[in-house]
């Protein structure tokens, strides 16, 4: 019976998305969960594109849509606004920047009771923002072992299995009460670190392959670049805010090559037999690139992934390696100066103090002025 089923609160952060919010939300209102049966509170940080005339369109025609406001924008600070005014006995975070199968929420919360779990979540399918080459090798980099390693969300399983983590989820209510909240000292990786939380409180995290969801990839090579540049500074500063390790190991394997690379060019520098240290490692890299390339190009039956792939997949990991290794030189930097750079603004998640600063940036945080 319909009326049988929890009610859920989807949360959507959200910040200048006007150009997938609106498929979000069609997506979650034309899904086979019953909309009286939820509620959606898309958590808004002050949109400046348009967005937040979409989100009112909507919330006017749709009186289960609610809009709250993150003036801290960033995503963290928007799941714990959604949480405290959340009233379902199940939690579901769900990305603006994704558009989700009609079953997710249904499959999510059958799949949440069937297991006993504290956490569903599903696979992503990554699709390119644009069909070219360019985007679609992309989005093939994205699901592929070599360019993202094990993570099973993105390369996806046959099977439900547990899991370490996975994207958004569902989420029983006490799992909130239990664990706390989301750390808001990250201004990205919060959800890793708190699934490493959760699973240390003895808690139990599944990824459904039944549970789909579809990421829109960015299409040019400069974006994706910088994009990865950032996630790479985000595998390392949050070990600086959290007490437990906040990371898989599979985040930091491209800093260990890029870091190997330019340790080994500096050492050849001053030590022939440096050279082959250099040639092994960028040697051993070029053979598994244009391997996996290949592989993609059979797999599409397209020869121009040999082309595009390699270009993709070196993006991809030496832009994470230079951003994490930045990561380092920041984390650093931040834990020499933090006594003065730092001003405490009242305790955040587990009773520790919020920061001034983006200390992947430097720059003031959104919404907290100095």
């Amino acid at each position: 019976m319909m009326r049988d089923l929890p009610f859920v609160s989807v949360i959507v952060p959200c910040f200048n998305e006007v150009d997938f919010i609106g498929a979000c939300l069609d997506s979650i209102i034309g899904g086979i969960y019953p909309t009286d049966r939820m509620e959606v509170l898309v958590v808004d940080g002050m949109s400046r594109d348009g967005t937040r005339a979409i989100l009112e369109d909507y919330a006017r025609r749709h009186p289960f849509i609610h809009i709250l406001d993150n003036p801290r924008r960033i995503t963290a600070a928007a799941l714990n606004v959604g949480i405290a005014r959340a009233r379902g006995e199940v939690i579901a975070w769900m990305s603006a920047h994704n558009r989700y199968a009609r079953d997710y929420l249904k499959q999510a919360v059958e799949h949440l009771e069937a297991y006993g779990a504290d956490n569903v979540g599903g696979v992503l399918v990554t699709v390119p923002r644009e069909e070219t080459l360019i985007g679609r090798a992309i989005a093939c980099a994205l699901s592929h072992p070599f360019g993202v390693g094990n993570s099973y969300t993105k390369i996806h399983v046959k099977e439900p299995r547990w899991f370490d983590a996975v994207f958004g989820g569902c989420y029983r209510r006490e799992v909130f009460e239990r664990v706390g909240l989301f750390n808001e000292r990250l201004v990205r990786g919060q959800d890793m670190e708190f699934h490493i939380r959760l699973r240390k409180a003895g808690g139990r995290i599944l990824l459904a392959p039944a549970v789909v969801s579809y990421y829109y990839a960015r299409a040019d090579l400069a974006s994706f670049f910088r994009q990865n540049w950032s996630n790479g500074i985000w595998a390392v500063l949050p070990f600086l805010y959290s007490s437990v390790i906040p990371v898989s190991w599979r985040h930091l394997v491209p800093l260990g090559f890029v870091g190997g690379l330019l340790a080994s060019a500096a050492l050849a520098a001053v030590m022939p037999p440096g050279r082959w240290l250099l040639g092994g490692l960028g040697g051993l890299y070029l053979v598994a690139n244009l391997a996996a390339s290949a592989h993609v190009a059979l797999r599409e039956r397209n020869l121009r992934y040999l082309a595009a792939m390699p270009l993709v997949f070196g993006a991809l990991h030496i832009a994470y390696g230079l951003g994490s290794l930045w990561g380092v030189a920041r984390a650093a930097r931040i834990s020499t100066s933090r006594p003065r750079a730092r001003r405490p603004r009242g305790p955040g998640p587990n009773g520790r103090p919020l920061t001034d600063r983006d200390p992947a940036t430097n720059a003031p945080q959104a919404g907290r002025p100095l």
